[in-house]
């Protein structure tokens, strides 16, 4: 007897369910930034490696040479991240931003410190600061053996591009949960009307967080009887954490990236996460704008730098909060049912029930 063939993935938008006022640009993706690239390396081995590596890279030149503008905010410090403190400190990023599993994360720096030190013009470089962020995979990745090397790892950088973001359950996403289902790697973008700067933003996200999912206000995990203190017993299961990395060509400075970053929190609360105890919630933001690039011109003459002032913000801080939002529902969307470490099985957030209830509510056209 043939099993019935499961309904393809599909989008937040190829469902009805459209976050937000602004409008997405081409791919709905971080690359429709120009010049930003996105490469995932995906480990699937026997039955218990289920886990991968994302690389976000800002700008096709060489990073460390030309570093762009940074900010970071932690909305809740129970992870691992490497680099954090430097970009605080002096508001830029000098390597391509790699997502990956917790205990890769040494690996991880590994692959980038190899890359950069090899990048044409570095010769002199003595110190680099790779910039690392993680979930931890372990409930669907044997993750002690960490199977990830610099070498897999640097695949993913290799493999950057611009273009269409795959999703779901690849590259970091291949072993995380949110929400008790399957989560993953998920993007989305916003296009500024002219009127407002013609800016775009967009935003990748590594989800692998818990609570009570909602869909655009929606009490998804509710009406599907799966969620956060469901169990009054079980103060676990909102445990996890979310990398979300913000892309904008507007001419920021660390200061206000800073700010961005703040936004896009808004928008993972608004999908019901929790941000518990052992919950890691990070965000990175990024200008690609060449004004604002610290080139080594720029670091050693005070050079004009061109600077949104505070006043036009405003639109680039909602931008973030819609596409973070999005984000997280497609990597939700668009994850695939995994069997992995001991047998586990998270099963994908079922899109038929997700559609009934969105008609329901009213909400999906």
């Amino acid at each position: 007897m043939r099993h019935a063939e499961k309904p393809p993935r599909k989008r937040a938008r190829e469902l009805g369910i459209s976050p937000g006022i602004l409008t997405p640009g081409a791919h709905n993706a971080i690359t429709d930034v120009d010049g930003v690239r996105v490469g995932h390396v995906t480990v699937q081995t026997g039955d218990g490696v289920r886990t991968g590596a994302t690389s976000i890279l800002p700008h096709g030149d060489n990073l460390y040479q030309n570093k762009v503008p940074a900010g970071l905010t932690i909305a809740n410090g129970h992870g691992k991240m490497a680099g954090g403190a430097q970009i605080a400190e002096l508001g830029s990023i000098e390597t391509p931003i790699v997502l990956t599993n917790t205990l890769c994360v040494p690996r991880a720096a590994d692959a980038l410190l190899d890359y950069t030190l090899e990048q044409p013009g570095n010769d002199g470089v003595t110190t680099v600061n790779p910039v690392v962020g993680e979930t931890n995979d372990g409930r669907l990745n044997d993750i002690r053996r960490r199977i990830l090397t610099p070498e897999k790892i640097r695949k993913s950088i290799e493999n950057a591009s611009t273009g269409p973001v795959e999703e779901g359950s690849v590259g970091a996403g291949t072993g995380t949960v949110c929400f008790g289902w399957k989560g993953g790697i998920g993007t989305s973008s916003r296009k500024l009307p002219e009127q407002l700067g013609g800016y775009s933003l967009g935003v990748l996200v590594q989800t692998n967080y818990g609570g009570v999912l909602q869909v655009m206000g929606v009490p998804v995990g509710v009406e599907l009887g799966q969620y956060y203190l469901k169990d009054m017993h079980d103060s676990s299961a909102a445990g996890g954490s979310i990398m979300i990395i913000v892309a904008t060509d507007a001419p920021l400075s660390n200061r206000n990236l800073n700010r961005l970053a703040m936004r896009a929190v808004i928008g993972l609360g608004r999908t019901g996460s929790s941000m518990a105890n052992d919950s890691g919630d990070f965000v990175i933001s990024f200008s690609t704008a060449a004004d604002v690039r610290r080139t080594p011109e720029r670091r050693k003459h005070a050079l004009p730098v061109t600077d949104l002032p505070n006043s036009m913000l405003s639109p680039l801080f909602q931008a973030a909060i819609e596409a973070t939002e999005e984000a997280i529902y497609n990597s939700l969307f668009m994850a695939t049912t995994v069997t992995g470490y001991r047998g586990k099985t998270v099963e994908a957030l079922p899109l038929d029930k997700l559609v009934e209830l969105m008609h329901r509510y009213g909400h999906a056209t």
